[in-house]
C-alpha cells in the first residue's frame, strides 16, 4: 500500500519536469496538465517498484513524452485540417495559418515582452510552431533523440523529421529575431 503523503512528496519533486515535457510537445496548458496527471496515475500504480530507482526521473520523462506523442498523433488529422486552411493576400502569396487568425490574444504579451525571462520566450515561440515541427524540435533539442528515433516515435519518414526540424528552426529564428543571443539557443545546430 502506497503512503499518500510519501507519494505526494514524490509527485511534487517531479511535477515541473513532467509538466514541462508535456507542455513543450503539446503547447497547450490544459493538455499538458492532463498528460501530467496521467503520468502520475501510472507512477502511482507502479510506485512500490519505482520509488527507489535512480532512473525514476528518466522513466517519468519517457512516459510523459510517449503520452504527449500519443496525444499528438491522435489529433493530427484535426490539426492538419486547420493548418491547411490558409488565407491568400492580394499578391497570391500564402497568408498566416487559419489558427493564428482566430487565436485569442495572449495576455502575457500585453504585460511587456521585455520583462519575460528567456525560457518563457522560447516556450512561447515553440508553442506557435505547427505540432509536428514542435514535436521534432523538442525531441531533438530537449530530449536529444536521434532523427531515426524521432521518425519512429512520430510515425513519419526520416525526411519529414529533417524537414520539420529545419522549418521549425527557421520559424523559431524569425519569431525570436534579436533575442537568440539572450536565449543562448542556436537553431542552426
Amino acid at each position: 500500500m502506497t503512503d499518500p503523503a510519501e507519494f505526494e512528496a514524490f509527485m511534487r519533486s517531479y511535477q515541473n519536469m513532467v509538466y514541462s515535457t508535456a507542455f513543450r510537445l503539446t503547447a497547450n496548458h490544459a493538455e499538458a496538465q492532463d498528460i501530467a496527471q496521467e503520468v502520475f496515475l501510472k507512477a502511482y500504480e507502479r510506485y512500490d517498484s519505482i520509488r527507489d530507482q535512480p532512473t525514476v526521473g528518466g522513466w517519468l520523462r519517457t512516459v510523459a513524452t510517449n503520452l504527449a506523442l500519443n496525444h499528438l498523433s491522435r489529433y493530427r488529422k484535426r490539426w492538419s485540417f486547420f493548418s491547411d486552411l490558409r488565407r491568400s493576400n492580394d499578391e497570391g502569396e500564402e497568408g498566416p495559418d487559419f489558427e493564428a487568425t482566430i487565436a485569442a490574444p495572449d495576455s502575457r504579451e500585453a504585460a511587456g515582452a521585455d520583462h519575460r525571462d528567456t525560457r518563457e520566450l522560447l516556450e512561447e515561440a515553440l508553442a506557435k510552431l505547427p505540432p509536428l515541427q514542435r514535436a521534432a524540435i523538442v525531441l531533438y533539442h530537449f530530449e536529444e533523440m536521434p532523427y531515426q528515433d524521432i521518425a519512429s516515435k512520430l510515425r513519419v519518414s526520416l525526411a519529414k523529421v529533417k524537414t520539420d526540424i529545419l522549418r521549425g528552426r527557421e520559424a523559431l529564428k524569425k519569431r525570436l529575431a534579436g533575442r537568440l543571443d539572450e536565449l543562448d539557443f542556436n537553431p542552426s545546430t
